[in-house]
């Protein structure tokens, strides 16, 4: 069995927790608590903290992983933040799909707030069942981003989200950050590891992603509300991405 709660006595159980236990694997969860500026933490379909490292403790008001397990993320987080957990893991476990490198604050009660990028994956057993969910946090502050940088880079991502459907120069991307083109370059590459052409292109593909799955829009109004050219320049664009046309995501998403 994973081995992250405190081992003095046996950690709180139920039953969507014992299948989410069984559902991952120790060596990951070990892995896991060697990490020093990532946060992690696996929870059932309930909502419920199943495990969780030590950093993940450290940005909660408690003290132990014991006191941690078992509670949900409005006994830990700010109403606003954690209500925002909340709708990410539940379209996590609705549709399936992972959330990847979401730019977020994650603050404590009575705490102060910190920036963290943020992927979550849905798991399931051995027979293909939905049991949870595992998430990691990398805390950006670790390589000395400033609050600055940080804000600049989320009123970026605001602002890419809300334009999808334009054509947006670099320019475009750097007064949506608040700097300079040569300023919003480096920024970019050291939180998300792209280029701001690219990280266009990623938010692009995931939203065309949710609209496939979600709606029943012709795919030719999905690739201009995503702002491709034309349904061929989309349909090349989201293969190469995602290794399957717009046409087979969408049977494949609603099976």
């Amino acid at each position: 069995m994973a081995s992250l709660p405190d081992k003095s006595t046996p950690p709180r159980t139920w039953p969507e927790g014992e299948a989410l236990l069984a559902a991952l694997s120790p060596a990951m969860v070990d892995l896991m608590d060697e990490l020093s500026s990532t946060m992690f933490c696996a929870k059932d379909v309930t909502g419920r903290y199943v495990l969780v490292n030590r950093v993940f403790v450290a940005r909660t008001n408690e003290r132990s992983r014991r006191a941690v397990v078992g509670r949900r993320a409005t006994d830990l987080f700010v109403p606003q933040l954690a209500e925002r957990y909340d709708q990410q893991d539940a379209e996590v476990l609705r549709s399936g799909r992972p959330l990847r490198n979401e730019l977020e604050l994650i603050r404590r009660l009575g705490g102060t707030p910190g920036w963290f990028l943020t992927s979550k994956l849905p798991v399931h057993d051995g027979a293909g069942h939905l049991v949870g969910l595992v998430s990691v946090s990398q805390d950006l502050r670790e390589d000395d981003a400033d609050d600055a940088s940080m804000d600049s880079m989320a009123r970026l991502v605001a602002g890419i989200e809300e334009r999808l459907g334009q054509a947006l120069t670099v320019a475009d991307l750097a007064a949506l950050a608040g700097c300079t083109p040569a300023v919003l370059d480096r920024r970019v590459r050291r939180v998300f590891s792209l280029s701001p052409r690219q990280l266009v292109l990623r938010a692009r593909v995931d939203r065309a992603a949710e609209l496939l799955a979600g709606t029943d829009l012709p795919i030719a109004e999905v690739a201009v509300a995503t702002g491709f050219y034309d349904q061929p320049a989309f349909t090349r664009t989201f293969a190469r991405l995602t290794g399957e046309t717009p046409s087979s995501f969408r049977r494949r998403a609603r099976r």
